[in-house]
């Protein structure tokens, strides 16, 4: 993951600003949509690789798998 520039957070930052003064324009509000979606798409593309790549993990256990386990207990 690699963490955001300081460009990045200073426009994020001047728009939380902007929001709390309620000064913020439409053209504003628009460009940060669009920014912030574009960055969860990134996002979202980071995690589906990385789940591909963790594949490899032990199966799941089905439900009855669980519960044959906590009978064993009692």
């Amino acid at each position: 993951m690699t963490l955001p520039s300081a460009e990045v957070i200073n426009k994020v930052n001047e728009w939380r600003r902007k929001m709390a003064d309620g000064t913020i324009t439409l053209e504003e509000q628009k460009e940060a949509v669009i920014f912030l979606r574009q960055n969860r798409f990134t996002a979202q593309t980071a995690a589906a690789t990385s789940k591909k790549k963790a594949s490899t993990k032990k199966p799941t256990k089905s439900g009855d798998d669980l519960l044959s386990e906590l009978d064993g207990l009692k």
